[in-house]
């Protein structure tokens, strides 16, 4: 588990709040943050960074907590998912193109 990881369950646990720490909640909890994050550039290109980031930080603490309930190690999932991606995406076919794996 990593210090992030440990920091994020001490400061919930210091507020009680693992009880609302389901996986449903969790997930939910991804979902409306990345929503809020999506939020930050709804009007076009121009941002405010801290408020980006502020977003940011409450996804990755969302899924890193549910991946922590799963059991699951964060860099072992995607460094798969990356494996996985890089056969489905070969680079002489994907470089450069945004096309779906079934279509290249």
């Amino acid at each position: 588990m990593s210090s992030v990881t440990n920091s994020i369950k001490a400061a919930t646990a210091e507020r009680a709040w693992e009880q609302f720490h389901s996986e449903e909640n969790l997930a939910k909890g991804v979902s409306i943050e990345a929503g809020e994050l999506l939020q930050c550039f709804q009007w076009g290109p121009d941002f405010d960074a801290i408020r980006v980031q502020d977003e940011l930080a409450d996804v990755l603490t969302y899924c890193l907590l549910l991946a922590d309930k799963l059991g699951v190690d964060p860099e072992r999932v995607v460094l798969q998912k990356l494996a996985t991606t890089r056969e489905k995406y070969p680079v002489d076919k994907a470089r450069g193109r945004s096309t779906k794996y079934d279509a290249l």
